[in-house]
């Protein structure tokens, strides 16, 4: 049986306006280049403090592809991974992905989630209103996407990505004053990823088509997120 659907909120025009805005402040600052450096699409991801969580010390650390290529290819390679990843195959492949990210505006940082100094999952803390998710959901100014993935088997099923997206949530409401919301869209499919996202505090708010999955579209609100 399919769960109910809450009616859509109505379409506006937030996420043209934004990318005119920001698009404008990034000229009148000067190079492109100045703005990617100090990370402030995101707020400097890199700065973010730990999160002490009840599985232990959290730290969202970005990704350098010289060093953790191996790891994270490793990871994508894993059958539960690829399924719903689709980057399994050689280095090359999680190379490409990552380049795309850490060459491109700073709308989207990779980052290893690492927990008590052992990484153990992979993160991407995006700029949803930024990005091409922003078409298919009435986005806001500086909604913030989170995609996840545990890459140690022993790490799974036992509650810890459930921890850890609250963790990474919270530290995006923290350090990002201007966001409103946490947004998610895993695979509806997905049946773990999308009861690990409601059991961190996020609430279903659609199912959306994407142009690779149906998705099941979470939100975690600044409003409700000591309630939920």
């Amino acid at each position: 049986m399919s769960p109910h659907r809450p009616p859509a909120e109505p379409p506006g025009d937030d996420t043209l306006d934004l990318r005119l805005d920001e698009l404008v402040a990034l000229l009148e600052r000067g190079h492109p280049d100045d703005d990617l450096a100090d990370g402030s699409l995101l707020d400097s991801v890199a700065s973010w403090a730990p999160a002490d969580t009840a599985v232990g010390t959290f730290r969202l650390v970005p990704v350098r592809i010289e060093r953790d290529l191996p790891l994270l290819t490793r990871w994508m390679n894993d059958p539960a991974v690829a399924a719903f990843w689709e980057l399994s195959g050689p280095e090359t492949v999680t190379a490409e992905h990552l380049r795309a990210q850490l060459e491109g505006d700073g709308r989207s940082v990779p980052c290893l989630g690492v927990l008590d100094a052992t990484p153990m999952s992979y993160f991407e803390i995006y700029r949803a209103d930024l990005d091409p998710l922003a078409r298919h959901y009435p986005s806001r100014p500086h909604d913030t996407g989170i995609h996840l993935l545990i890459g140690g088997v022993t790490d799974r099923g036992r509650g810890v990505g459930t921890t850890l997206l609250r963790a990474v949530a919270d530290l995006v409401l923290d350090h990002r004053p201007r966001c409103t919301r946490v947004v998610a869209e895993p695979d509806i499919r997905n049946t773990p990823s999308v009861s690990a996202f409601l059991g961190g505090g996020f609430r279903y708010a659609a199912e959306v088509d994407l142009p690779d999955k149906r998705a099941a579209l979470m939100l975690r609100d600044r409003a409700l997120r000591h309630v939920l």
